[in-house]
């Protein structure tokens, strides 16, 4: 089988997709179309993958080319050192993973000075087959190695060094190390204890902690490894010796061996097991288990993130943006429905000023001036204290004013950049922080991308991941939520725009000064003017560029220009203008299989021009609940068992759900009280975003923690 037929049936296999559906997928990623474009725009091709689908098949496309590529480097490695057999040419050719070819190449790995190779350099090499033959009598055979030149004086000498050469074969070779590492994954314990007994810390619960490796959680892993690497906690690998002798001297104590000979090989094995195997395999074994949570603290992130992002845009509120503070005071932005800042200040009612009443009096005077009736308050310090003083101002105010709790975090990321410097220059960090956490509300996608996601707080371990692939995964996220959703080319940032499918930084950038120089593009094939949007961004991009006051209605929606003329003959079919488009009820059911052959357009293509036909650029954000925004406040103290609220979700891990309540302390929902039914993971049944119905369990307000449960609750998905 050539390496790309055994790349697409190893995908197909692992995906459980036809391997012709793959190799149409792989073809039209190495021709540079992206994920985006794919899976709104190439459904026939790849009949319906998502872009999540996409995502997971350019994850394992990488994967196996880099494992083709290693085959191919441990191949010609052992060629060029003259090893290579038909035997071990055939091992390689037929390993399957990463490990196993590492196993194969061990071996022939070219390392450093070690105590076998000084033995090989002594001449013992015959010595340790002679041995590992097991039929005569070790103490005589070793006399005829005795050499002074090479400081072999005595037989123990040469023995020694002959076992040392068996230690490492042992260590080496393919087949015992493979059994013996499956043991450990079945077998093993995984233990952690306190480098400092009775210290406190967040790690507590691991200071005598222990688990069979197999059911350890992802969670539990990377909590561990942060505690070593903060050098609170030790970890380490625990298996019985007395079983990996035991395996390991089925391979090399051969039948009949003389009592002589099995006591060297059983010294061999056994300091081979002590010194080289094990550490090497404990090693091996930590790095799979961190890398198995890592993988799964990203697909919690990636959830997470695209929950967030997801969330509904809240139009029609001019937003008094709040960004808590002690010392340097609170500072204040004020928003129009347009996200165009109105005016801002600094008021100063938290300790230790305590400046209540002339803060109260520009907070007063700012809703006012501003007609604004929304107040969005960042979660950072002395958020609790800011909650209370803004509830407080609009009890005494005859007006119908709300307010709700943002996630604050990245906000002073987005401030300090260069991108929050252009586009407010004349502010300083705090108050660009305002007009953050503000516009976040608004939309908190086109808000959002302004920041590095891994800044944006989606989850506990974040930081503990390989930053690259995290990078990386998360990047991909928020380019297929921005497609998702479509840009208003009118409006948007350069920020954006630069996470539409198709489009990088210099050509965000040339977009936004061909609309400040020429005006507002007046139709999408405008875009081909701009300097550097040549033909093959312009195809990937134009789809998920809106103008929603374009004259040509299929301008304004999800249609793509390569399209247009199968749209404008299905217009005529219909017989419908411009005019009716828009209104569902004007456009008429057809049959779309038949339809399709006629006009010779995949059927999955007809659906969505309909679909668009009925509302154009529809906002799949439009079907999740709306943020919950509140007039009163609610303390940790307030809480007692039994009492219900409603509460949206703000972050779900391995072992539950956190939820906003409203009292400035997230509670968690443990899975097991997340429903009547058996979860097996958080998000099989919640999301970020999601508004759920939730019971107080308990609350200890001395560390600040309440515990809630969902059982007999509501839910409100996030549609994704």
């Amino acid at each position: 089988m050539q390496k790309e037929e055994r790349i697409i049936s190893r995908i197909a296999k692992d995906l459980a997709i036809n391997a012709q559906r793959i190799n149409r997928a792989v073809a039209l990623l190495d021709e540079g179309n992206t994920v985006p474009f794919i899976a709104r725009y190439r459904k026939e091709v790849t009949e319906g993958m998502t872009d999540e689908e996409l995502r997971v098949l350019e994850e394992k496309l990488r994967l196996y080319r880099n494992l083709e590529k290693s085959r191919e480097d441990i191949i010609r490695h052992l060629t060029e050192q003259d090893v290579l057999t038909p035997e071990l040419q055939k091992a390689v050719a037929e390993a399957v993973t990463a490990t196993e070819l590492e196993d194969i190449y061990r071996p022939h790995r070219p390392k450093r000075r070690t105590r076998a190779i000084i033995a090989r350099e002594k001449g013992l090499a015959q010595l340790a087959q002679f041995l590992l033959a097991g039929t005569a009598n070790p103490l005589e055979e070793a006399e005829q190695y005795l050499n002074p030149e090479y400081e072999l004086y005595t037989v123990e000498e040469a023995l020694a060094g002959a076992r040392d050469i068996i230690a490492e074969i042992v260590a080496d070779e393919p087949k015992a190390r493979q059994e013996v590492r499956k043991l450990l994954f079945e077998r093993a314990l995984i233990v952690s204890k306190a480098t400092k007994s009775g210290e406190e810390s967040a790690f507590e619960m691991y200071y005598e902690f222990s688990e069979p490796l197999r059911k350890v959680q992802p969670h539990r892993v990377l909590a561990m490894n942060r505690g070593e690497k903060e050098k609170v906690l030790s970890i380490k690998i625990e298996f019985p010796e007395e079983t990996a002798l035991y395996v390991l001297a089925k391979h090399y104590l051969p039948p009949n061996t003389s009592a002589e000979t099995e006591q060297q090989l059983t010294a061999a094995v056994k300091d081979s097991w002590k010194r080289l195997l094990f550490p090497s395999l404990e090693r091996e074994v930590r790095a799979e288990l961190t890398l198995q949570a890592e993988e799964q603290a990203l697909k919690i992130f990636k959830a997470n993130l695209r929950g967030l992002l997801l969330t509904p845009p809240v139009k029609g509120k001019r937003i008094l943006g709040f960004d808590p503070g002690y010392r340097t005071g609170c500072k204040l932005a004020c928003i129009e429905e347009t996200g165009r800042l109105l005016e801002t200040a600094v008021i100063y009612p938290t300790p230790p000023h305590n400046k209540k009443e002339a803060s109260a009096t520009v907070v007063k005077r700012l809703l006012q001036k501003h007609d604004l009736n929304l107040v969005a308050i960042g979660n950072g310090t002395g958020g609790r204290e800011s909650e209370a003083f803004i509830t407080d101002i609009i009890a005494e105010l005859d007006r119908n004013i709300e307010y709700t709790v943002v996630n604050e975090a990245g906000a002073s990321v987005y401030s300090a950049s260069k991108l929050g410097q252009a586009e407010f220059p004349t502010l300083d960090v705090a108050e660009r922080s305002a007009v953050s956490i503000a516009r976040r509300v608004q939309d908190t996608l086109a808000e959002l991308v302004k920041i590095e996601p891994r800044s944006i707080g989606i989850g506990q371990y974040q930081h503990d991941v390989n930053q690259k692939r995290l990078l990386e995964v998360l990047d991909g996220v928020v380019e297929d939520a921005v497609n998702q959703v479509g840009v208003d080319l009118t409006t948007a940032s350069a920020a954006l725009l630069e996470r539409v499918a198709g489009v990088n930084k210099a050509i965000a950038t040339n977009i936004v000064s061909y609309r400040e120089e020429h005006g507002i593009f007046k139709t999408r094939s405008d875009l081909k003017k701009v300097p550097k949007l040549g033909p093959a961004s312009y195809k990937q991009c134009a789809g998920f560029l809106r103008l929603p006051d374009a004259d040509n209605y299929l301008d304004r929606s999800a249609v793509h220009p390569e399209s247009y003329d199968v749209a404008k003959q299905l217009l005529a079919r219909m017989e419908l203008s411009q005019a009716d488009l828009g209104n569902p009820q004007a456009i008429p059911d057809i049959d779309i299989k038949e339809t399709a052959r006629q006009l010779t357009v995949g059927e999955l293509t007809l659906r969505d021009i309909v679909a668009e036909f009925k509302k154009p650029g529809r906002d799949p954000r439009e079907d999740a609940p709306q943020p919950i925004f509140k007039k009163g406040v609610l303390h940790l103290e307030d809480l007692h068992e039994g009492m219900t609220l409603t509460g949206v979700v703000r972050n779900v891990v391995d072992f539950g759900a956190f939820v906003d309540i409203g009292v400035h302390q997230d509670g968690l929902v443990h899975i097991s009280q997340l429903s009547d039914q058996f979860v097996r993971h958080p998000l099989d049944v919640v999301k970020v975003g999601d508004v759920v119905e939730v019971r107080v369990l308990a609350v200890d307000t001395q560390k600040k923690r309440i515990s809630l449960t969902c059982k007999t609750a509501t839910y409100t998905h996030v549609q994704v």
